[in-house]
């Protein structure tokens, strides 16, 4: 009997330990605090990061608002009442975020001792008896006319990078995160994020935890011995010389599964923000030294040797290429023939011919002079004739680099005089899409050849993580949303969970002949629903189904997985609907998601609804049509993730595109169904669709 007793109770003990949460400690300022977030304990950005970590976690909010890392600031964060709580929580997972304050004018006197009081702070959590991992935030761009950003660039971040370095400390870039340039309802005082900004945070940083992780030392696999290690803004970096030629690895805190790289021609360190955000997701970043050699068949040879090595210590066989300016010679021709060993191409107004530069430069200044004639010796060249007749440049690999599939995108400036976009990118992109592939380009109008990248590279790793297939879908991931816009359609005051929570109380005790989820076109039915001011089409629901059959669960703004979210935790089944329409994505496409993302988004919430509402007739639309000319880029979209919504199949729902709806026979929009944004339905859109959907419930 007491044999049974010890069992059961190591059974409960077990059970216990495999239920406790993963603790979670948000050290900071303001910004941790949420100063000037709405519905502050709901969206600064701790609580919107225990929504994207989920149950198995718990995260707790340690801000206090105007502290600093100095101990002998105007407000030391060790002298607050939460610097002490944080300690006693006894965290697994410490994130601090400080810094911003530290470079504040009023902090002058102090800041000599930034670097020492810091890294003393960061220890006295290392210390702690749960060893805790530690991340370290770099302070947000902040966009006050003061020097205080300049300050945060210059002295706050390169500390916070070197105490990552020395202390071998996970640590997330944010300083790039809002771009550089000010965007009102991302940072409204210029200072602190908004919520929307506060979830831009928390996805950051979650999507930096979340990396899925494996054991590897490609430092201590490779043929050679490193000459001397370095800091690459707080991640560990390593040099080594092959016969006077020089490599760089530099490794992630936690490498990705399948040991992903990104391999950088020229130009090392300058605008890394690539590198950086690639480094956080877990993928090495390398460097082989061809200087001066133009992309000439002895630097693909160097890049040969370089390749067989990386890949011998355990990278993966493909890497991701990355050129800036003549660096786009290097890597176009090593891909032309190494085609199978690329993952993708990312060219940073990238030279694509020898004859647009240097040779058409080459009378302009001295330093160009010096690259012809290093260009002509590289090459083994007799002359400028014979560089003029080189058929070998990646203008022309474009045939057999479309055929190969590889992806490829190029950030270019629209007044590049340097390396033209009309004698580059532009011809290249003509000739790959002759044999039925794309470049994708992003253009930087009114901008040279300087700056290059993007401030905010978002766009540029996402393309790249998706090419090696490491991009998370966050359609899917159920969060709820975070808006807070005047102009959303709601009561004054209203924010996301105060409109979400309206939807729960107005359906609270009825039943319902229909129920529509959606977003702001949806929202626009009106209903019963009290925290709404846009009522648009209540008239035609209210003739078409009878006035209190039905109710509308729109969210302005909402995409995929904020009604997913909805659906998970908002228990709409209490007005046991006979049926429900699903309209939802186009708030998805409107910020930049993949039509395939968004479509899967769409699935995973007609499933949801399909498990949530057991006896409801599921019918889903997906989106409507938006954008007046049948080829505009959101119809293009639109269309493409109803292409995806035909194939999916849902089990026991009704699939049912509505585009002809609102379309006439030249596949143009109906503008007199739509407001003027060609996105909104007017009044007698509504109608149109109240009386669709009333034909198919019938």
């Amino acid at each position: 009997m007491k044999r049974i007793i010890l069992i059961l109770l190591c059974l409960v003990v077990g059970i216990e330990c495999y239920a406790q949460k993963i603790k979670v400690a948000c050290v900071g300022n303001s910004i941790t605090y949420g100063a000037y977030v709405i519905n502050r304990e709901k969206n600064n950005y701790p609580a919107q990061l225990q929504a994207y970590l989920g149950d198995k976690y718990e995260v707790k909010n340690f801000g206090v608002s105007a502290t600093t890392a100095l101990y002998k600031g105007l407000y030391p964060y060790v002298d607050t009442e939460k610097y002490r709580e944080s300690l006693e929580y006894n965290p697994d997972i410490v994130i601090i975020k400080l810094g911003t304050n530290d470079a504040n004018e009023r902090n002058d006197a102090y800041r000599s001792t930034f670097p020492k009081d810091y890294r003393r702070l960061v220890d006295e959590y290392l210390n702690l008896p749960s060893h805790p991992q530690v991340i370290l935030l770099t302070p947000v761009h902040c966009f006050l006319p003061s020097n205080q950003d300049e300050v945060i660039k210059a002295e706050i971040i390169p500390v916070i990078e070197q105490t990552a370095y020395e202390r071998n400390l996970d640590i997330v870039n944010l300083h790039n995160l809002f771009g550089d340039e000010w965007i009102e309802f991302l940072m409204p005082d210029k200072l602190h994020p908004s919520n929307i900004g506060a979830g831009m945070l928390a996805q950051k940083i979650y999507q930096y935890i979340a990396v899925e992780k494996h054991d590897v030392d490609i430092i201590k696999n490779f043929p050679l011995k490193p000459v001397k290690e370095f800091n690459f803004h707080g991640y560990k970096g390593y040099e080594y010389d092959n016969n006077g030629v020089k490599y760089y690895i530099v490794k992630p805190h936690h490498t990705a599964k399948g040991n992903p790289w990104i391999w950088r021609a020229r130009f090392w360190g300058h605008e890394p923000q690539v590198d950086i955000d690639l480094l956080e997701q877990g993928f090495h970043l390398t460097y082989c030294d061809v200087a001066e050699l133009f992309g000439s068949p002895k630097a693909v040879e160097r890049w040969d040797e370089f390749y067989a090595l990386a890949v011998k210590a355990g990278l993966n066989q493909k890497a991701v290429l990355e050129g800036m300016s003549r660096g786009g010679l290097i890597i176009y021709n090593w891909a032309a023939k190494n085609p199978k060993k690329v993952a993708c191409i990312y060219g940073d107004a990238p030279v694509m011919d020898i004859k647009s530069w240097p040779l058409n430069w080459g009378d302009c200044l001295d330093e160009n002079k010096r690259s012809m004639s290093l260009l002509l010796e590289a090459y083994g060249f007799a002359n400028a004739e014979e560089a003029m007749a080189w058929n070998k440049n990646p203008l022309n690999h474009a045939r057999k680099l479309a055929k190969a599939k590889i992806p490829m995108i190029h950030v270019v400036g629209d007044i590049d005089e340097g390396v033209p976009v009309a004698e580059n990118t532009a011809i290249f992109e003509r000739e790959v899409a002759k044999y039925g592939h794309s470049v994708h380009v992003i253009h930087k109008p009114n901008v040279g050849h300087h700056p290059h990248s993007l401030n905010n590279p978002e766009k540029i790793v996402s393309f790249i993580l998706k090419a090696t297939g490491y991009k998370k879908n966050m359609c899917v991931y159920p969060v709820p949303g975070n808006e807070y816009r005047s102009a959303a359609g709601w009561s004054e005051g209203a924010e996301w969970y105060a409109v979400a929570r309206d939807i729960e109380a107005t359906l609270e005790g009825r039943k319902l002949k229909l129920l529509m989820l959606g977003n702001s076109i949806t929202q626009g039915l009106g209903g019963e629903r009290q925290r709404i001011t846009s009522r648009a089409g209540q008239q035609a629901m209210d003739e078409a189904i009878g006035k209190g059959a039905w109710e509308n669960a729109g969210i302005s703004g909402d995409r995929t997985q904020h009604l997913l979210w909805r659906l998970k935790n908002c228990n709409y089944n209490r007005c046991s609907p006979e049926v429900a329409v699903i309209t939802i994505g186009i708030n998805n496409i409107n910020a930049g998601d993949e039509a395939k993302d968004v479509a899967e988004g769409i699935v995973a919430c007609a499933e949801e609804a399909r498990r949530q509402l057991p006896d409801t007739r599921i019918i889903l639309l997906g989106l409507l049509p938006a954008g007046k000319p049948a080829n505009a880029w959101m119809r293009r979209a639109c269309d493409e993730v109803h292409a995806h919504l035909k194939r999916a199949n849902i089990k026991d729902v009704e699939y049912i595109n509505p585009t002809s709806w609102f379309t006439l026979d030249n596949g143009e929009l109906n503008t007199a169904l739509y407001s003027k944004d060609n996105l909104h339905l007017s009044a007698e859109g509504y109608k149109v669709w109240s009386k669709k959907i009333a034909e198919l419930i019938k």
